[in-house]
């Protein structure tokens, strides 16, 4: 069996549902975990959902989706725009990387349109709600899957 696609999730990513329904939605993260499993049952690749606030706890989880990953889906939400740090722990990925976000980063205040994830992407999904993430899976599942010999 193909290793997981890490599904990552970073800060305030856990109140969805309740926060900034106007600019994210009325969806909670469970619900889009649910959309994820789902659609990676679908495709016929597993997932590993996580999601954390904290910036050194969320570049632990991606170094640890560099041993263990055929793949990587990352929300990054606020990091997306700060982290150096999260720019760093992706630059040693070996495997691919979609960056989404449930907004349009670029309808939003200019802060918001530098990515510190998407230098280092293999694709970018943004805009679409909790749709995006399916469609990241549904991106992914051809670049991880196994390859016959």
């Amino acid at each position: 069996m193909t290793k997981p696609v890490h599904v990552l999730n970073g800060p305030n990513l856990n109140l969805l549902g309740t926060r900034e329904v106007d600019i994210y939605g009325s969806e909670t993260l469970a619900g889009i975990e649910q959309r994820c499993r789902d659609a990676a049952e679908r495709l016929g690749i597993s997932i590993l959902f996580a999601q954390t606030n904290g910036e050194g706890e969320l570049v632990s989880l991606i170094q640890r989706a560099g041993r263990e990953a055929s793949g990587v889906v990352l929300n990054a939400a606020a990091y997306t725009h700060t982290s150096l740090a999260l720019h760093d722990a992706l630059k040693m990925l070996s495997v691919p990387l979609v960056e989404i976000h449930l907004s349009n980063v670029y309808k939003r205040e200019p802060i918001r349109h530098k990515s510190f994830v998407s230098p280092l992407a293999t694709g970018v999904i943004c805009g679409f709600g909790p749709l995006g993430y399916e469609l990241a899976l549904q991106a992914i599942a051809p670049l991880v899957a196994p390859r016959a010999p």
